[in-house]
């Protein structure tokens, strides 16, 4: 009896016809099992012509890119780190430093700026706090300025005053403590006001 799977001329017209049915071709499973076979035949080829000194020589290139490819990355990791580390301290301007310190800087990093005053109980706790967050929050530029240096005859009663400074310009103004609690004012209130406002990030 003759395979109706045969590839002859007579079962071709058949199948045109209708009369036996489509030849059966190699599943996606099959073509996938043979790519694989051609491949694995060409590595085993490949490396039965090469000598043992040979293979040792492909391994440590093996093992040299491996470590290159680590080296390269911890490089960039460890240069990301340093860009998100580069302040960490409460650091007091005057005016003249102000558009360096603050516009500027603001187009690259989140910038915060305190307006103090000294004898202002509440400025103290804002200067402690941020100098807190400053050590933390590397990546953010804490800066202190005394208010009526900053802004000619800017009043006593609006201090603490906060500005935080983003993409070239200002963002936010906080004026008092009123709004985080007064003399109250907890580390992680702070905190948690500037990372709403987008100056600090938690990883």
């Amino acid at each position: 009896m003759d395979d109706p799977n045969a590839d002859t001329e007579w079962n071709d017209i058949l199948r045109a016809r209708g009369i036996l049915p489509p030849k059966e071709g190699p599943t996606e499973e099959d073509i996938l099992e043979a790519m694989d076979q051609v491949i694995m035949e060409k590595q085993d080829k490949h490396l039965e012509d090469k000598t043992l000194d040979e293979l040792d020589e492909l391994e440590d290139e093996e093992d040299e890119r491996v470590l290159f490819e680590y080296r390269q990355k911890r490089i960039a990791e460890m240069k990301a780190e340093a860009l998100r580390a580069k302040f960490g301290e409460l650091m007091q301007i005057s005016k003249p430093d102000f558009i360096r310190e603050v516009t500027d800087a603001s187009k690259e990093v989140w910038v915060v700026v305190h307006l103090f005053k000294d004898s202002i109980p509440e400025c103290k706790l804002m200067n402690a706090h941020l100098a807190t967050l400053a050590a933390k929050h590397k990546a953010t530029k804490f800066i202190k300025i005394i208010g009526d240096q900053c802004i000619p005859n800017y009043p006593d009663k609006n201090l603490p005053t906060l500005l935080i400074y983003g993409e070239g310009d200002m963002k936010l103004q906080l004026v008092g403590l009123a709004e985080l609690g007064g003399l109250n004012m907890s580390l992680k209130r702070l905190e948690n006001y500037l990372i709403s406002s987008g100056a600090i990030s938690v990883d």
